[in-house]
């Protein structure tokens, strides 16, 4: 067979990969700008002489207009979309109810959800999807997002793996094989697989990546906070005691039936033991910041915000029950939807000479008062080490006093519109959930995954008829669908585009390859497919799955024919490999995650080389057991 000569246009797609890998590993410049980067020199070196194969620069930006891009977008939109409407965080909650609130058990719950949920969707759907919960997961538990991430994001992609639908190389191998089978003797022809016969392999690769976090995340993934979290609001009682030097938090308690209390008022429990009741909760219905001439009915649960050994004594003294975390109330006091704001009165206000009680403060503004803060003087009705309890219900308001209130940030958002209040607080979330929508949200979620199983469409034109849907009915505004795509992760993956296609078009990828299998010739056969599985896994991260698959499926045919293996099998090799994309950003789930954690080039290299390696094993493994 005649061999490949090395030509001056792969001569220099090979430099630009170097030049591609050294500004993604040592991150000079930001690794989205390096992509643009390298697809600008790209253009630029195919103006010069006998370089005109390494791009045709009037289509050298439709990385932009790509299917998988424009996908991207879409499924970033629908997201965002159903984030929208509360889902995402209701979500969120039920995973934190089951899980709790550590690494251990949450990181398994949402990589195996995601995973499964990537074997019938497109794996950055199923990602971008659940970047909303593991955001709000993270907040709640204070848990980094970097090491949440991560996980979720490889099993999405390990997802992939778990049916002929979860990925697209191995949508594309059935009809790769029929094409490979016109040249094949008809004795040596090969089946198609059905849309499970992947599945052993898939699940092993799923737990594989699950154990391998849960084993070794310590070690593995990053320690402290990156500057990408999401995670960003410091916990209440932090807060409480830096600020203002009050020793408190949130604690849930139920008053059992029959309690002595019934008919007392929360104002009674608030003046007798110094704490706030801050939520209520009372046949299915909660009520925040309730009013406090409330009288208690039982059985009921409130939030309680107070010193810890107060409300145990409480506790002790009256019979409640004290749980030991946030239950019916863990939405509500979630720091994505409540927490501590302040506000200044300024002069001229008309609460001037009011108290909080003349005000029916909480019905009025939907937030609890729960401090007073007067020139150095700070009046709270949880005692400090400096200050006795003072009613702060009952204190006149005057110009200048700043006002600690627990608040949702819909009631924030509000009394920023207040003339009687100057809300010095702006760090604070600000968005509008519509809960009236999620039915529309799901109804075109549906649609848009009923069209990418059961019809032939384009993948992005299904996904952009669900975002569009969604903003024809009002779940969320253009601009707000503008705000949710991440055009980073859009300007890399898109940038990155041009070079995968050099690669292939000039033959360098076609010259790797054939140096690769010269250097395996003569191996044992089972040494060859793991050569092949070698080959697939360096080629989907220089270039895209897609190409590779189609690239180097009909050579693993060829060499199992020579070598007297199973085809099939080599054929399946390939496209299970094409997913073992876990080393650098650039596969689209690992973009996609890259920005909102934070995370470095360093880290994938650093969590993705040894999950590789276990991919490798793995899959090989599995698909000799079972084939």
């Amino acid at each position: 067979m005649e061999t490949l000569a090395l030509t001056l246009p792969m001569s220099v797609v090979l430099g630009l990969l170097a030049f591609t890998v050294v500004l993604f590993v040592s991150e000079i410049v930001r690794i989205d700008f390096a992509a643009i980067l390298v697809m600008v020199l790209l253009g630029l070196l195919s103006q010069l002489p006998g370089l005109s194969s390494l791009a045709d620069v009037s289509q050298l930006f439709n990385g932009l207009a790509s299917n998988a891009v424009v996908s991207i977008i879409a499924v970033m939109i629908i997201g965002a979309g159903l984030d929208k409407t509360g889902l995402m965080s209701k979500v969120a909650a039920l995973i934190l109810k089951h899980g709790g609130k550590t690494e251990a058990r949450i990181v398994p719950i949402i990589s195996g959800t995601v995973g499964v949920i990537s074997s019938f969707m497109q794996n950055v759907g199923a990602a971008a999807l659940f970047l909303p919960v593991v955001s709000r997961i993270s907040v709640r538990t204070e848990l980094p997002l970097g090491r949440l991430l991560m996980p979720m994001g490889f099993c999405a992609i390990l997802g992939g793996t778990m049916t002929m639908v979860g990925s697209s190389p191995l949508i594309l191998l059935n009809d790769l094989i029929l094409v490979a089978n016109q040249s094949l003797p008809e004795s040596g022809q090969m089946q198609t697989f059905g849309l499970f016969s992947v599945t052993p392999v898939g699940i092993c690769l799923v737990i594989t990546g699950i154990l391998y976090f849960m084993i070794f995340g310590r070690w593995v993934l990053p320690g402290e906070q990156a500057d990408g979290d999401a995670t960003s609001a410091r916990s209440l009682k932090e807060y409480l005691k830096q600020i203002y030097g009050l020793k408190a938090d949130i604690f849930e308690i139920t008053i059992p039936a029959g309690h002595p209390c019934v008919g007392l008022t929360f104002d009674d429990l608030m003046k007798r033991y110094h704490v706030y009741i801050i939520g209520s909760a009372y046949q299915g219905k909660t009520w925040f910041a309730p009013v406090i001439q409330t009288k208690i009915t039982a059985p009921c649960r409130l939030a309680v915000l107070g010193r810890e050994k107060v409300i145990r004594h409480m506790v002790e003294e009256q019979g409640f029950i004290l749980h030991d975390t946030l239950d019916v109330f863990a939405e509500d006091y979630a720091p994505t939807k409540s927490g501590i704001a302040e506000m200044v009165i300024p002069p001229g206000s008309a609460v001037i000479g009011k108290c909080a009680h003349d005000l029916v403060f909480r019905k009025t503004y939907g937030a609890s008062l729960l401090a007073i803060h007067r020139g150095e003087e700070t009046m709270s009705l949880v005692e400090t080490e400096d200050h006795k309890p003072t009613q702060v219900g009952e204190v006149p308001f005057l110009a200048g006093d700043t006002l600690v209130i627990h608040s949702t940030w819909d009631a924030l958002t509000r009394l920023t519109r207040d003339r009687n209040f100057v809300v010095v607080t702006t760090d604070f979330p600000r968005e509008e959930l519509r809960p009236k929508k999620v039915g529309w949200a799901l109804l075109f979620f549906a649609i848009a995954i009923f069209l990418i199983l059961f019809t032939d469409l384009r993948l992005s034109l299904c996904l952009l008829t669900g975002a569009v849907g969604m903003i024809l009915a009002k779940v969320l505004d253009i601009d707000e669908a503008y705000g949710a795509v991440s055009w980073s992760t859009v300007f890399l993956l898109a940038s990155l585009i041009p070079l995968g296609q050099a690669v292939q078009t000039t033959g360098t990828a076609a010259w790797i390859a054939e140096r690769i299998l010269i250097l395996l010739e003569g191996w044992p056969i089972w040494s060859l497919q793991a050569g092949i599985a070698v080959l697939a896994t360096v080629f989907t991260l220089i270039m895209s799955n897609v190409g590779a698959t189609v690239l180097l499926v009909p050579l693993a045919v060829s060499i199992a024919v020579a070598a007297g293996g199973d085809p099939a099998i080599f054929a399946l090799t390939v496209a299970i490999s094409t997913s073992n994309s876990f080393l650098i950003p650039t596969h689209q789930v690992n973009a996609l995650i890259m920005g909102p954690a934070g995370y470095r080039v360093t880290d994938f290299i650093k969590s993705g080389g040894i999950m590789t390696i276990l991919f490798l094993v793995v899959s090989l493994v599995v698909m000799n057991l079972v084939f």
